[in-house]
Protein backbone atom coordinates (compact mmCIF):
# COMPACT_ATOMS: atom_id res chain seq x y z
CA UNK A 1 0.00 0.00 0.00
CA UNK A 2 3.12 2.41 0.56
CA UNK A 3 4.47 1.49 -2.35
CA UNK A 4 1.79 2.01 -4.50
CA UNK A 5 0.91 6.21 -2.61
CA UNK A 6 4.58 6.64 -3.42
CA UNK A 7 4.41 5.56 -6.89
CA UNK A 8 1.25 7.53 -7.40
CA UNK A 9 3.01 10.19 -5.75
CA UNK A 10 5.77 9.84 -8.23
CA UNK A 11 3.90 10.03 -11.39
CA UNK A 12 1.83 12.85 -9.97
CA UNK A 13 4.46 14.79 -8.96
CA UNK A 14 5.41 17.99 -11.36
CA UNK A 15 7.44 17.23 -14.73
CA UNK A 16 9.50 20.28 -14.64
CA UNK A 17 11.31 22.21 -11.99
CA UNK A 18 8.99 24.98 -11.49
CA UNK A 19 10.88 26.91 -8.89
CA UNK A 20 14.13 26.85 -11.91
CA UNK A 21 11.91 28.16 -14.06
CA UNK A 22 10.40 31.16 -11.29
CA UNK A 23 13.80 32.09 -10.70
CA UNK A 24 14.53 32.67 -14.47
CA UNK A 25 11.09 34.43 -15.34
CA UNK A 26 11.72 36.73 -12.34
CA UNK A 27 15.33 37.48 -13.12
CA UNK A 28 13.86 38.39 -16.74
CA UNK A 29 11.22 40.35 -15.40
CA UNK A 30 13.13 42.19 -12.72
CA UNK A 31 15.92 42.93 -15.52
CA UNK A 32 12.82 44.44 -17.58
CA UNK A 33 11.99 47.20 -14.60
CA UNK A 34 15.72 47.75 -13.83
CA UNK A 35 16.94 47.87 -17.84
CA UNK A 36 13.96 50.44 -18.10
CA UNK A 37 15.19 52.65 -14.88
CA UNK A 38 18.71 52.77 -15.72
CA UNK A 39 18.20 53.42 -19.75
CA UNK A 40 15.59 56.82 -19.15
CA UNK A 41 18.05 59.41 -18.56
CA UNK A 42 20.37 57.85 -21.74
CA UNK A 43 17.58 56.78 -24.00
CA UNK A 44 15.92 60.55 -23.24
CA UNK A 45 19.69 62.39 -23.86
CA UNK A 46 20.14 60.16 -27.43
CA UNK A 47 19.05 61.67 -30.46
CA UNK A 48 19.54 58.65 -32.62
CA UNK A 49 16.70 57.04 -31.11
CA UNK A 50 14.68 60.21 -30.69
CA UNK A 51 14.88 61.55 -27.51
CA UNK A 52 12.18 58.40 -26.29
CA UNK A 53 12.81 57.51 -22.70
CA UNK A 54 11.07 53.98 -23.04
CA UNK A 55 13.52 52.78 -26.42
CA UNK A 56 15.34 50.35 -23.94
CA UNK A 57 12.14 49.00 -22.56
CA UNK A 58 10.85 48.38 -25.72
CA UNK A 59 13.44 46.56 -27.54
CA UNK A 60 14.35 44.39 -24.18
CA UNK A 61 10.99 43.79 -24.08
CA UNK A 62 10.89 42.29 -27.39
CA UNK A 63 14.47 40.53 -26.19
CA UNK A 64 12.56 39.10 -23.46
CA UNK A 65 9.39 37.57 -25.91
CA UNK A 66 11.13 36.61 -28.53
CA UNK A 67 13.97 34.50 -26.51
CA UNK A 68 11.72 33.24 -24.25
CA UNK A 69 9.39 32.07 -27.88
CA UNK A 70 12.71 30.19 -28.56
CA UNK A 71 13.28 28.48 -25.23
CA UNK A 72 9.62 27.22 -25.54
CA UNK A 73 10.57 25.50 -28.96
CA UNK A 74 13.75 24.48 -27.55
CA UNK A 75 12.82 22.81 -24.30
CA UNK A 76 10.54 20.53 -26.70
CA UNK A 77 13.84 19.20 -28.65
CA UNK A 78 15.53 15.89 -26.89
CA UNK A 79 18.94 16.18 -25.39
CA UNK A 80 20.34 13.02 -27.37
CA UNK A 81 19.08 15.83 -30.65
CA UNK A 82 22.09 18.41 -29.20
CA UNK A 83 24.26 16.16 -28.60
CA UNK A 84 24.44 14.71 -32.20
CA UNK A 85 24.50 18.62 -33.69
CA UNK A 86 27.03 19.74 -30.78
CA UNK A 87 30.09 19.53 -33.01
CA UNK A 88 27.99 20.86 -36.18
CA UNK A 89 27.18 24.10 -33.81
CA UNK A 90 30.70 24.44 -32.49
CA UNK A 91 31.63 24.81 -36.57
CA UNK A 92 29.00 27.29 -36.82
CA UNK A 93 30.05 29.52 -34.23
CA UNK A 94 33.62 28.78 -35.16
CA UNK A 95 32.47 30.37 -38.45
CA UNK A 96 30.16 33.30 -37.09
CA UNK A 97 33.66 34.35 -34.65
CA UNK A 98 35.70 34.48 -38.27
CA UNK A 99 32.71 36.19 -39.91
CA UNK A 100 32.87 39.08 -37.39
CA UNK A 101 36.30 39.75 -37.65
CA UNK A 102 35.84 40.60 -41.56
CA UNK A 103 35.70 44.44 -42.33
CA UNK A 104 32.47 45.81 -43.50
CA UNK A 105 30.71 42.83 -42.41
CA UNK A 106 31.44 42.85 -38.59
CA UNK A 107 29.76 46.17 -36.79
CA UNK A 108 32.24 48.20 -34.50
CA UNK A 109 31.47 49.68 -31.35
CA UNK A 110 33.37 51.27 -28.60
CA UNK A 111 36.65 50.09 -30.65
CA UNK A 112 35.69 46.01 -30.64
CA UNK A 113 34.29 44.49 -33.32
CA UNK A 114 32.06 41.98 -31.77
CA UNK A 115 28.54 42.31 -33.54
CA UNK A 116 26.98 41.16 -36.91
CA UNK A 117 24.10 43.36 -38.26
CA UNK A 118 21.04 41.65 -39.13
CA UNK A 119 19.17 45.25 -39.60
CA UNK A 120 16.60 45.02 -37.02
CA UNK A 121 18.93 44.10 -34.44
CA UNK A 122 22.55 43.09 -33.72
CA UNK A 123 24.29 40.01 -33.50
CA UNK A 124 26.73 38.87 -31.04
CA UNK A 125 28.83 35.32 -32.02
CA UNK A 126 30.63 35.37 -28.62
CA UNK A 127 27.20 34.97 -26.45
CA UNK A 128 26.41 31.82 -28.70
CA UNK A 129 29.52 30.56 -28.37
CA UNK A 130 29.33 30.29 -24.71
CA UNK A 131 26.20 27.87 -25.59
CA UNK A 132 27.68 26.11 -28.13
CA UNK A 133 31.20 25.56 -26.16
CA UNK A 134 29.63 23.72 -23.44
CA UNK A 135 27.81 21.76 -25.92
CA UNK A 136 30.93 20.70 -27.77
CA UNK A 137 33.33 20.42 -24.38
CA UNK A 138 30.66 18.14 -22.67
CA UNK A 139 30.07 15.67 -26.00
CA UNK A 140 33.88 15.68 -26.82
CA UNK A 141 34.18 14.70 -22.86
CA UNK A 142 31.92 12.00 -23.21
CA UNK A 143 33.54 10.64 -26.67
CA UNK A 144 36.74 10.72 -25.03
CA UNK A 145 36.11 9.62 -21.55
CA UNK A 146 38.26 6.62 -22.04
CA UNK A 147 41.64 9.00 -23.00
CA UNK A 148 41.13 11.86 -20.11
CA UNK A 149 44.10 10.75 -18.33
CA UNK A 150 46.12 11.41 -21.77
CA UNK A 151 47.61 14.53 -22.45
CA UNK A 152 48.32 13.77 -26.22
CA UNK A 153 45.50 12.17 -27.34
CA UNK A 154 42.85 13.29 -24.31
CA UNK A 155 43.30 16.88 -23.74
CA UNK A 156 45.99 18.44 -26.32
CA UNK A 157 43.34 18.48 -28.98
CA UNK A 158 40.63 20.30 -26.98
CA UNK A 159 43.20 22.67 -25.94
CA UNK A 160 44.04 23.29 -29.46
CA UNK A 161 40.63 23.61 -30.55
CA UNK A 162 40.33 25.97 -27.08
CA UNK A 163 43.38 28.29 -27.84
CA UNK A 164 41.38 28.74 -31.26
CA UNK A 165 38.36 29.88 -30.19
CA UNK A 166 40.05 32.68 -27.28
CA UNK A 167 42.34 33.84 -30.95
CA UNK A 168 39.30 34.91 -32.14
CA UNK A 169 37.87 36.19 -29.30
CA UNK A 170 40.67 38.50 -28.73
CA UNK A 171 40.89 39.81 -32.17
CA UNK A 172 37.48 41.12 -31.70
CA UNK A 173 38.57 42.26 -28.44
CA UNK A 174 36.43 40.10 -25.88
CA UNK A 175 38.72 39.06 -23.04
CA UNK A 176 35.49 38.69 -20.84
CA UNK A 177 33.71 36.17 -22.94
CA UNK A 178 36.85 33.94 -23.55
CA UNK A 179 37.57 33.84 -19.84
CA UNK A 180 33.48 32.78 -19.13
CA UNK A 181 34.25 30.37 -22.37
CA UNK A 182 37.82 28.96 -20.18
CA UNK A 183 35.82 28.43 -17.42
CA UNK A 184 33.33 26.40 -19.07
CA UNK A 185 35.62 24.27 -20.82
CA UNK A 186 38.10 23.64 -17.91
CA UNK A 187 35.05 22.98 -15.63
CA UNK A 188 33.54 20.35 -17.68
CA UNK A 189 37.02 18.90 -18.12
CA UNK A 190 37.39 18.19 -14.59
CA UNK A 191 33.72 17.04 -13.82
CA UNK A 192 34.79 14.29 -17.00
CA UNK A 193 37.32 12.99 -15.43
CA UNK A 194 40.66 14.83 -16.69
CA UNK A 195 43.75 14.38 -15.27
CA UNK A 196 44.46 16.13 -11.88
CA UNK A 197 47.87 17.28 -12.86
CA UNK A 198 46.57 17.99 -16.43
CA UNK A 199 44.15 19.92 -14.91
CA UNK A 200 46.67 21.63 -12.59
CA UNK A 201 49.23 22.44 -15.47
CA UNK A 202 45.91 23.84 -17.00
CA UNK A 203 45.08 26.52 -14.18
CA UNK A 204 48.72 27.41 -13.89
CA UNK A 205 49.03 28.17 -18.09
CA UNK A 206 45.79 29.74 -17.84
CA UNK A 207 47.07 32.43 -15.06
CA UNK A 208 50.05 33.11 -16.68
CA UNK A 209 48.19 33.40 -20.13
CA UNK A 210 45.86 35.98 -18.58
CA UNK A 211 48.37 38.02 -17.19
CA UNK A 212 50.67 38.23 -19.95
CA UNK A 213 47.29 39.53 -22.07
CA UNK A 214 46.62 41.96 -19.56
CA UNK A 215 50.61 43.12 -19.17
CA UNK A 216 50.76 43.16 -23.45
CA UNK A 217 47.71 45.37 -24.13
CA UNK A 218 47.80 48.96 -23.26
CA UNK A 219 44.24 49.40 -22.53
CA UNK A 220 43.73 46.00 -20.44
CA UNK A 221 46.90 47.37 -18.47
CA UNK A 222 45.35 50.69 -17.88
CA UNK A 223 42.33 49.22 -16.72
CA UNK A 224 44.06 46.86 -14.29
CA UNK A 225 45.62 50.02 -12.96
CA UNK A 226 42.29 51.58 -12.49
CA UNK A 227 40.72 48.44 -10.48
CA UNK A 228 43.70 48.46 -7.97
CA UNK A 229 43.50 52.25 -7.45
CA UNK A 230 39.96 54.07 -9.37
CA UNK A 231 40.53 57.00 -7.04
CA UNK A 232 43.72 57.98 -8.34
CA UNK A 233 42.16 58.86 -11.84
CA UNK A 234 38.04 59.53 -11.01
CA UNK A 235 37.83 61.07 -13.95
CA UNK A 236 39.93 58.79 -16.79
CA UNK A 237 40.70 55.20 -16.11
CA UNK A 238 38.51 54.75 -12.21
CA UNK A 239 35.64 56.69 -13.76
CA UNK A 240 33.21 54.03 -14.34
CA UNK A 241 34.48 51.66 -10.99
CA UNK A 242 34.18 54.83 -8.80
CA UNK A 243 30.77 55.76 -9.82
CA UNK A 244 29.84 52.29 -9.71
CA UNK A 245 31.15 52.65 -6.18
CA UNK A 246 29.34 55.43 -5.46
CA UNK A 247 25.88 53.95 -6.21
CA UNK A 248 26.45 50.94 -4.07
CA UNK A 249 27.38 53.51 -0.94
CA UNK A 250 23.69 55.61 -1.89
CA UNK A 251 22.52 52.32 -1.59
CA UNK A 252 23.22 51.19 1.44
CA UNK A 253 20.82 48.70 3.26
CA UNK A 254 17.38 49.33 1.22
CA UNK A 255 18.29 51.47 -1.50
CA UNK A 256 17.19 55.07 -2.06
CA UNK A 257 14.19 54.07 -4.22
CA UNK A 258 13.54 52.46 -7.55
CA UNK A 259 13.87 54.76 -9.52
CA UNK A 260 15.66 57.47 -7.64
CA UNK A 261 19.49 56.65 -8.67
CA UNK A 262 21.21 59.59 -9.33
CA UNK A 263 24.32 57.77 -11.05
CA UNK A 264 22.09 56.96 -13.97
CA UNK A 265 21.74 60.13 -14.89
CA UNK A 266 24.36 59.72 -17.18
CA UNK A 267 27.27 59.65 -14.66
CA UNK A 268 27.33 56.05 -14.77
CA UNK A 269 28.44 54.83 -17.94
CA UNK A 270 26.55 51.38 -19.49
CA UNK A 271 24.08 51.67 -16.84
CA UNK A 272 21.89 49.63 -18.07
CA UNK A 273 24.06 46.65 -19.53
CA UNK A 274 27.67 46.38 -17.77
CA UNK A 275 26.52 48.28 -14.82
CA UNK A 276 22.88 47.31 -13.97
CA UNK A 277 23.54 45.97 -10.76
CA UNK A 278 25.42 49.10 -9.34
CA UNK A 279 21.85 50.70 -10.33
CA UNK A 280 19.97 47.98 -8.18
CA UNK A 281 22.24 48.47 -5.33
CA UNK A 282 21.69 52.33 -5.54
CA UNK A 283 17.64 51.90 -5.71
CA UNK A 284 17.33 48.78 -4.01
CA UNK A 285 19.98 48.34 -1.84
CA UNK A 286 21.95 45.63 -0.54
CA UNK A 287 18.64 43.92 -0.02
CA UNK A 288 18.22 43.97 -4.10
CA UNK A 289 21.77 43.24 -4.52
CA UNK A 290 21.52 39.88 -2.03
CA UNK A 291 18.27 38.89 -3.78
CA UNK A 292 19.78 39.04 -7.14
CA UNK A 293 22.94 36.95 -5.78
CA UNK A 294 20.08 34.20 -4.11
CA UNK A 295 18.52 34.18 -7.19
CA UNK A 296 21.82 33.17 -9.19
CA UNK A 297 23.21 30.73 -7.04
CA UNK A 298 19.58 28.85 -6.90
CA UNK A 299 20.22 28.49 -10.70
CA UNK A 300 23.71 27.39 -9.94
CA UNK A 301 22.79 24.89 -7.44
CA UNK A 302 19.69 23.16 -9.09
CA UNK A 303 21.98 22.94 -12.35
CA UNK A 304 24.16 20.71 -10.31
CA UNK A 305 21.50 19.36 -8.65
CA UNK A 306 20.07 17.88 -11.85
CA UNK A 307 23.43 16.59 -13.18
CA UNK A 308 23.46 14.48 -10.01
CA UNK A 309 20.38 13.00 -11.25
CA UNK A 310 21.26 12.56 -14.49
CA UNK A 311 24.51 10.79 -13.39
CA UNK A 312 22.17 8.71 -11.62
CA UNK A 313 20.25 7.84 -15.05
CA UNK A 314 23.65 7.63 -16.64
CA UNK A 315 23.09 9.96 -18.91
CA UNK A 316 26.66 11.80 -18.67
CA UNK A 317 26.63 14.17 -21.78
CA UNK A 318 23.10 15.71 -20.33
CA UNK A 319 24.85 16.19 -16.68
CA UNK A 320 27.88 17.05 -17.98
CA UNK A 321 26.13 20.11 -20.19
CA UNK A 322 23.99 20.91 -17.05
CA UNK A 323 27.00 21.47 -15.31
CA UNK A 324 28.31 23.44 -17.72
CA UNK A 325 25.39 25.70 -18.05
CA UNK A 326 25.61 26.34 -14.87
CA UNK A 327 29.35 27.14 -14.36
CA UNK A 328 28.34 29.38 -17.43
CA UNK A 329 25.65 31.29 -15.72
CA UNK A 330 27.58 31.04 -12.09
CA UNK A 331 31.16 32.48 -13.37
CA UNK A 332 29.54 35.26 -15.58
CA UNK A 333 27.46 37.06 -13.31
CA UNK A 334 30.45 36.65 -10.82
CA UNK A 335 32.72 38.27 -13.04
CA UNK A 336 30.36 41.07 -13.70
CA UNK A 337 28.99 41.45 -9.87
CA UNK A 338 32.92 41.33 -8.62
CA UNK A 339 33.14 44.12 -11.74
CA UNK A 340 30.59 46.12 -10.51
CA UNK A 341 31.43 46.08 -5.95
CA UNK A 342 35.64 46.47 -7.55
CA UNK A 343 36.57 43.26 -6.80
CA UNK A 344 37.56 42.34 -9.98
CA UNK A 345 38.94 44.71 -13.02
CA UNK A 346 36.51 46.50 -15.03
CA UNK A 347 35.06 44.21 -17.80
CA UNK A 348 32.57 44.34 -20.95
CA UNK A 349 30.71 41.00 -19.70
CA UNK A 350 26.48 41.68 -18.71
CA UNK A 351 24.84 40.35 -16.35
CA UNK A 352 22.80 37.03 -17.60
CA UNK A 353 18.83 37.22 -17.95
CA UNK A 354 19.06 40.84 -16.48
CA UNK A 355 21.52 43.12 -18.23
CA UNK A 356 20.21 44.91 -21.79
CA UNK A 357 20.91 42.73 -24.66
CA UNK A 358 18.95 40.62 -27.59
CA UNK A 359 22.04 38.07 -27.99
CA UNK A 360 22.38 37.77 -24.37
CA UNK A 361 18.81 37.06 -23.57
CA UNK A 362 18.50 34.74 -26.47
CA UNK A 363 21.54 32.55 -25.38
CA UNK A 364 20.60 32.70 -21.54
CA UNK A 365 17.11 31.79 -22.36
CA UNK A 366 17.90 29.10 -24.57
CA UNK A 367 20.59 27.65 -21.95
CA UNK A 368 18.08 27.74 -19.64
CA UNK A 369 15.45 25.80 -21.63
CA UNK A 370 18.28 23.20 -22.33
CA UNK A 371 18.82 22.96 -18.46
CA UNK A 372 14.74 22.66 -17.75
CA UNK A 373 14.82 19.85 -20.63
CA UNK A 374 17.58 17.67 -18.89
CA UNK A 375 15.50 18.08 -15.60
CA UNK A 376 12.67 17.32 -17.32
CA UNK A 377 13.85 14.21 -18.93
CA UNK A 378 15.80 12.62 -15.49
CA UNK A 379 11.65 13.42 -14.14
CA UNK A 380 10.65 10.95 -17.06
CA UNK A 381 12.62 8.36 -16.91
CA UNK A 382 12.42 8.45 -13.00
CA UNK A 383 8.67 7.57 -13.60
CA UNK A 384 9.39 4.64 -15.88
CA UNK A 385 8.28 6.63 -18.90
CA UNK A 386 10.98 6.96 -22.02
CA UNK A 387 13.30 10.47 -21.95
Amino acid sequence: MIAAMLNRQRMNSPSYDQGLLWTVLILLGLGLVMVYSASIAIAEADKAVGHNSSYYLVRQAIFVVVSVSAALVVFNIPIEWWQKMAPYLFLLGLALLVLVLIPGVGKVVGGSRRWLSLFVINLQPSELMKLFAAMYVADYTVRKAALMDSFTRGFLPMLMVMLLVGSLLLLEPDFGAFAVIAAIAISILWLGGINGRIFVGLLVLLVVGFVFLILTSPYRLERAKGFMDPWADPYGTGYQLSHALIAFGRGEWFGVGLGASVEKLLYLPEAHTDFLLAVIAEELGFVGVLTVIGLFAWIVLRSFSIAKEAIANERYFAALLAQGLGVWVGVQGIINMGVNMGILPTKGLTLPLLSFGGSGIMANCIGMAILLRIDFENRRLQKGLPA
